[in-house]
Order: C-alpha cells, then sequence, then structure tokens
C-alpha cells in the first residue's frame, strides 16, 4: 500500500463540496488515513509552494490558498500517487475526462478544486508539512 497527499482547494471547500470529494475519494477505494480543515497563513502557504517560487503564478497561487479555508489529508491505495492523479483528472477542468473531481467540481485551471502529489518522495514530504511524524505509518500496522 501507498500513500498520496491532497489538499480540498479554497473554492471546493467554499462551494461545499468537501463531503462530495471525500466520498468520491472512498467510492473509488482509497483509505483516508489522515484529514484536516485549517485556514493557511501566508508563511505556511509560501512554505509549501516554495518549488514554485519563481515562477509567475506564485504569488497569485499563495493568495488564493489563503482566501478559504482548506482540507488536507492522506490517501493510502495500492499505487496512490498515479491512483489519485488519474482520479483528479486534468488541472484545465475542460480538459478534464468525464467523472474526474476536477471535471465534477473545478471551475478553472486557477481554481481547480484538489491538489495531489506529484511522486512518492512528494507525497512523503507533504504528508509530513501537515501532520505531525507523517502519520507514523499507523494505518499499514
Amino acid at each position: 500500500m501507498d500513500r498520496t497527499f491532497i489538499i480540498i482547494k479554497p473554492d471546493a471547500v467554499e462551494k461545499q463540496y468537501t463531503g462530495k470529494i471525500l466520498a468520491h475519494i472512498e467510492k473509488e477505494g482509497f483509505q483516508i488515513i489522515g484529514l484536516r480543515m485549517l485556514q493557511l497563513d501566508r508563511g505556511m502557504a509560501e512554505a509549501f509552494y516554495a518549488v514554485h517560487k519563481e515562477r509567475p503564478f506564485f504569488d497569485s497561487l499563495v493568495s488564493f490558498m489563503i482566501s478559504a479555508p482548506v482540507v488536507v489529508g492522506a490517501l493510502l491505495a495500492p499505487d496512490a500517487v498515479s491512483k489519485w492523479r488519474n482520479l483528479i483528472g486534468a488541472t484545465d477542468p475542460a480538459e478534464a475526462a468525464d467523472n474526474t473531481i476536477r471535471k465534477l467540481y473545478a471551475e478553472s485551471k486557477e481554481k481547480n478544486a484538489v491538489h495531489g502529489s506529484d511522486s512518492d518522495e512528494t507525497a512523503k514530504a507533504e504528508i509530513a508539512f501537515f501532520f505531525e511524524n507523517g502519520l507514523a505509518l499507523r494505518a499499514e500496522n
């Protein structure tokens, strides 16, 4: 079993899609092993997205991510990262496949409802960023 990290972004939280997205996740066979709602502050958002610091969209991304609460979570499933990436769909919801989370719940390329880790290594770091002890492998025991 592998892990991946998710964020239900401010746009989806504000539109009250959190429950629908979580139900979609469970329906697809993921086990939710960590979940919390929080309001990111600027420092947290800048630290989390530091890899994008030199990109032109960095400031607008940070501003968006601190605009309302988010829900962060860790999921467990075989090949979790690629399974989650397939479930969320293309960044631009207009290009996302039918029945993907972004096709169903995203507003635009910028307000795209969810985040997903892009590799096992990134997932581990992202989980550790938001969850004490990286969830300490408790769900795998």
